[in-house]
């Protein structure tokens, strides 16, 4: 895996061991960066299912200021932390090893706001409907935060959670990206 674009462009992270984890293919990233950006100005980002980190990174690459990373693998934890040590990132990054809806909940707690959201849950166990109602219901985004949803392609969401509007749909291969904004 490689970083698109930003000045980490080129450089090359790892992926986590196995099979347990999809890797987000470089033209999907390239064209949700280039959806919500490309390029951004500061602000914070939720990465709800982290794996290597990828889109973190490249989030990060692009201006983003912070992000929290959350997985529940040690494999993917020992990653992040791995390729946040090679871009010299670990001050811009905090990593919290436990599941999503836990993660949802310590940021409520915390009473953090997001500009960005990145959810790429397991296929067969993705529970987009409820984090997206989530996020909404808690307040956990700022005005106009992006949410972007990988699922499968056969995956449908609602137009409308709360305050966050589906803005465009697109379908690469298996993939379906879905694009949300806090209104």
């Amino acid at each position: 895996m490689r970083i698109v674009a930003g000045k980490f462009r080129s450089r090359v992270i790892d992926a986590v061991d196995g099979d347990k984890t999809r890797p987000t293919l470089d033209k999907v990233k390239e064209a949700v960066f280039s959806r919500i950006g490309p390029y951004f100005d500061g602000g914070n980002m939720l990465d709800l299912f982290g794996g290597s980190g990828n889109v973190s990174f490249e989030a990060l690459s692009r201006g983003m200021e912070h992000s929290i990373l959350c997985d529940v693998s040690f494999k993917a934890i020992s990653t992040m932390k791995k390729n946040a040590k090679m871009l010299g990132v670990e001050n811009s990054i905090d990593i919290w090893k436990m599941d999503f809806k836990k993660a949802l909940q310590h940021a409520k707690e915390l009473e953090l706001k997001f500009d960005f959201v990145y959810l790429d849950p397991p296929y067969k166990q993705q529970q987009i409907d409820f984090i997206l109602s989530y996020l909404s219901k808690n307040n956990l985004l700022n005005d106009n935060a992006d949410v972007v949803c990988e699922s499968l392609k056969e995956d449908e969401f609602q137009q409308t959670y709360g305050d966050l509007e589906q803005v465009k749909d697109v379908i690469y291969g298996i993939t379906r990206i879905t694009y949300y904004k806090k209104r």
